[in-house]
């Protein structure tokens, strides 16, 4: 399986479940779980990572079961596999900072090679999602900077919220897991229009400059979800900066039919390309 932007897929694998051990990398891939059979980061810069593999490669990996804090890759020696320079925050460790900011799951597999009491045996054992909740860059054991990324398993922290964009009522780690895949296979939608704005608040105007990239929120003017089961499209969606989002959603301000602010001076900003539903920002008034 190719790692392509059009197959990438992140959450969990149809027909596959945590524990399952695979023989070696070419059946692991061809899963689903982790498409490369080499690298250990599935994932582009634009897009985020979808998974990951945990293999004793990296010195500075440390793996405490439920949370793990994962070295980024670069920087080795091809035949000693030692660190012999610095790593940069760039592809593939780009994408792990990316799924942190947009809040994308992350599939995590041991190998046997991995030095930890949560590895196999033999093979490959797939661990089941985690999310980023953090990443920096630091001097590793070698002298040299590596990017470091702290993981923690949905299943042992169900408290976790990502990126603002889970649906209302979900609040249990079975649910919110549900969502979140739901959720980032529909992002196209949501990216979009954050494209189309070029990551600006369309209430501000701001576009925040992250190491990882342009950052905004992606908000649902009708939430998804019971009781209010929105659509998931384009005109339901605005794109926001962080504090207007978290506005919008607990009714510091809502939006009129002329698209003027209510609670807040100013219009929306909009495009001829982005049409904003009415019934969606009416539903937002009288519900909020």
């Amino acid at each position: 399986m190719s790692d392509k932007k059009d197959e990438r897929i992140f959450g969990q694998i149809p027909d596959t479940k945590v524990g399952q051990l695979f023989r070696d990398r070419m059946s692991l891939s061809t899963s689903g779980i982790h498409p490369p059979t080499q690298a250990g980061i599935s994932g582009a810069a634009s897009e985020g990572a979808d998974s990951i593999v945990l293999s004793g490669g990296y010195e500075d990996d440390e793996d405490y079961g439920s949370e793990i804090i994962y070295t980024g890759a670069g920087g080795r020696d091809p035949n000693t596999g030692k660190q012999v320079s610095d790593q940069k925050l760039e592809r593939s460790n780009l994408a792990l900072a990316k799924s942190k900011i947009e809040g994308y799951p992350v599939r995590v597999t041991r190998s046997h090679t991995h030095n930890s009491p949560y590895s196999p045996q033999k093979g490959y054992q797939y661990s089941g999602l985690y999310f980023v909740d953090d990443y920096w860059r630091e001097r590793g054991r070698s002298g040299y900077d590596v990017w470091r990324y702290r993981l923690l398993s949905f299943d042992e922290h169900p408290n976790v919220s990502t990126a603002g964009e889970l649906p209302h009522g979900s609040d249990n780690t079975k649910r919110a897991k549900t969502t979140i895949q739901r959720i980032v296979r529909d992002t196209a939608l949501a990216k979009n229009v954050k494209w189309w704005h070029k990551y600006r608040c369309q209430v501000c105007g701001l576009a925040l400059e992250t190491s990882a990239g342009l950052y905004a929120e992606a908000a649902h003017i009708k939430p998804l979800g019971r009781p209010h089961n929105g659509p998931d499209v384009e005109s339901n969606i605005i794109c926001l900066c962080p504090n207007h989002h978290v506005l919008f959603d607990n009714g510091g301000f809502t939006i009129a039919d002329d698209l003027s602010l209510i609670g807040l001076d100013g219009k929306l900003r909009t495009l001829k390309k982005h049409t904003i539903g009415l019934e969606f920002i009416r539903y937002h008034r009288e519900h909020y």
